[in-house]
């Protein structure tokens, strides 16, 4: 990586005896995209709110364009910052809260009117400067509070859930308007979600958070793909996880519902007799034989779900279920339940989880 833009070393932050942030540690290159993703409470804003500075470490440090701004107000840290709940200036029309920070930083009239018309284009808004907030939809609204984080020109970007409030649909298309001018801009971006689909699709990279910590970081294919943990194998994606004892530790051969399956080097020091917890993606598994799967396991249909385009369907392995996903073919009646069946995966798809 090239010399980081944004540098958190050794970031920590208690309330009285609570610590909410432990050992926090992260470079983030200029222009990155860097989204922080995990379920409430894990410490994903707290650190968001850190470095934008509305809250002070307990200890670590903060450094922007490789200034030493943890112990600066939030104003002298040249930070946009975009909230939940779009914080807008009810009393002001659209081009007044794009214009605030401008017009408080002492611009010129002339030059702020022509940045807040250079914004309101952006956010695909140009016609919207005489309105008012509550003229706006939430998508819009979003829009506004955007423009406004982004007219002063700040050096870094924060976004603290700002999709939230939104429904479905609208989520999808503001978010791929955020990365959009975030690459336009080229401006260094902090995005914090609990949605996966939110991060996976739009970052650079992930932080995955649990207990105030970072499990991983990585791109989204890594994240997905290699989990370093249970937790964000678990978090991230739908996940079957079986139960798979060791049977032969020195060949690498792991026991799932009476069938051998080859794990290879990635037993990790387990012995023969041990129990595993085995992942598997949902779309890693057929129904039935597949070319390039060396595995098959036998079963038996337990629930199956229309939905349209694509069939759900849960197999029964013994004791435990695997979910699996298999296109609509109109041609074909989907499995019924009760019917036996094998379903078929590569071994080099299962993961070990710690």
């Amino acid at each position: 990586m090239a010399d980081p833009f944004l540098s958190i070393q050794s970031l920590r932050k208690s309330f009285g005896p609570t610590t909410v942030v432990q050992d926090f540690n992260l470079d983030v290159a200029p222009g990155e995209f860097v989204s922080f993703l995990g379920p409430s409470g894990c410490g994903k804003t707290t650190v968001l709110r850190m470095v934008a500075g509305f809250e002070q470490p307990t200890s670590g440090n903060i450094t922007v364009g490789g200034k030493d701004v943890t112990s600066l107000k939030p104003n002298q840290r040249n930070v946009g910052m975009v909230f939940q709940a779009y914080a807008l200036f009810p009393n002001l029309t659209v081009a007044q809260n794009v214009g605030f920070g401008l017009k408080v930083a002492g611009m010129p009239k002339a030059d702020a009117d022509r940045r807040v018309a250079e914004m309101l284009s952006i956010i695909k808004l140009p016609e919207f400067g005489d309105r008012y907030p509550y003229q706006l939809s939430g998508g819009q609204q979003q829009r506004v509070a955007l423009a406004r984080a982004l007219a002063p020109k700040p050096k870094l970007l924060l976004l603290d859930e700002p999709l939230s409030a939104l429904d479905a649909k609208v989520r999808v298309s503001l978010r791929d308007e955020i990365r959009s001018i975030q690459k336009t801009l080229g401006i260094t971006t902090v995005f914090v979600t609990h949605d996966q689909e939110e991060a996976l699709s739009i970052s650079d990279r992930i932080v995955v958070m649990y207990g105030g910590k970072a499990e991983q970081v990585g791109a989204p294919f890594e994240i997905y793909n290699r989990p370093a943990t249970k937790f964000v194998a678990n978090f991230v994606g739908t996940l079957n996880v079986l139960e798979g004892k060791v049977s032969d530790a020195a060949g690498g051969r792991v026991r799932i519902n009476d069938q051998e399956v080859l794990i290879k080097d990635r037993l990790n020091g387990s012995r023969t007799g041990d129990t595993l917890s085995l992942a598997l993606r949902p779309e890693a598994i057929a129904l039935g034989a597949r070319a390039g799967h060396d595995t098959t396991i036998s079963g038996q249909i337990a629930d199956v779900h229309f939905l349209g385009s694509v069939i759900r369907v849960r197999v029964g392995l013994g004791g435990s279920t695997i979910s699996l996903d298999t296109f609509n073919n109109s041609s074909t009646p989907p499995p019924r339940v009760g019917d036996r069946t094998q379903i078929s995966f590569s071994s080099s798809d299962l993961l070990v989880l710690h």
